[in-house]
């Protein structure tokens, strides 16, 4: 049988929830402590956009009608 590759990830990952009684809220706290703790530069980045699907789909590609029947894409 093969060994699973992220093994050691999960088991790491277990014992650090387990740590904080699988308490997400305290995980967080606790990570948010240690980015204070830290003397690394914490980068904060804003949100990202979900893109307009005209933009997306800039090909002019056909759109869904309240039928839930596509129509056919621009020529």
């Amino acid at each position: 049988m093969i060994p699973d590759p992220t093994a050691e990830m999960k088991r790491i990952r277990h014992e650090l929830g387990a740590a904080d009684g699988f308490d997400v809220s305290r995980i967080f706290a606790r990570l948010r402590q240690m980015e204070a703790d830290s003397d690394r530069t914490i980068i904060r980045r804003s949100p990202r956009r979900i893109a307009d699907i005209k933009t997306m789909h800039g090909s002019g590609g056909g759109s869904v009608v309240p039928s839930g029947n596509s129509t056919p894409a621009a020529p």
